[in-house]
């Protein structure tokens, strides 16, 4: 798996972050893991295509809490929010690794928090 990876977090800046995305209404069905919204101008054709039946198309980022090191990690992989296996979930294109990684660290850094 292709993953964005941000670590050594500070106990009070991974639950800062953590409340951030659970006000912005992105948690996904398990604890720790957010669904980050693919802005529908960066889908490839085929996601486009798929909207309708597939998607909405979203990053998962997975917030990983322990005693050793606090951690975010984001999948750069376009999942479909309302179908797991077909040809439309693919690995990002350049532009979506970009987009998405640019919003995470700017999510962050509009947070106050230094990474």
């Amino acid at each position: 798996m292709r993953i964005y990876l941000i670590e050594d977090l500070a106990d009070n800046d991974y639950k800062t972050i953590c409340k951030a995305f659970d006000d912005l209404g992105v948690r996904g069905s398990l604890e720790g893991i957010w669904y980050l919204p693919l802005p529908e101008d960066l889908l490839q054709q085929e996601q486009k295509d798929h909207l309708g039946e597939c998607g909405p198309y979203f990053m998962a980022l997975e917030g990983v809490e322990s005693p050793d090191q606090n951690s975010f990690r984001m999948e750069l992989l376009v999942r479909a929010r309302n179908r797991i296996r077909c040809s439309c979930v693919t690995y990002a294109t350049p532009e979506q690794r970009k987009h998405m990684i640019e919003y995470l660290d700017q999510f962050i850094e509009e947070l106050e928090i230094s990474v």
